[in-house]
């Protein structure tokens, strides 16, 4: 009986006792919403680095353009 309440008594058994009761508790996006919003996120990415590769472009030809320029 002495083992059974150093169990119970547990903090990191109570941590994942909680947590799960926690999780039980939230309401999921359905795989639809789920779906979308995993293709917006990629969309997204993919024009940012797209945008900052060309950023990065211009600004390096920029940069080429001063050094020949001052050389």
């Amino acid at each position: 009986m002495f083992a059974l309440s150093r169990v119970v008594n547990n903090p990191v058994v109570n941590y994942f006792r909680t947590s799960y009761e926690e999780l039980r508790k939230v309401t999921w996006p359905s795989r639809k919403t789920t779906t979308r919003y995993a293709v917006v996120t990629i969309i997204l990415c993919a024009a940012l680095a797209a945008y900052f590769g060309l950023l990065d472009w211009a600004l390096s030809q920029g940069l080429k353009a001063l050094v020949s320029v001052t050389s």
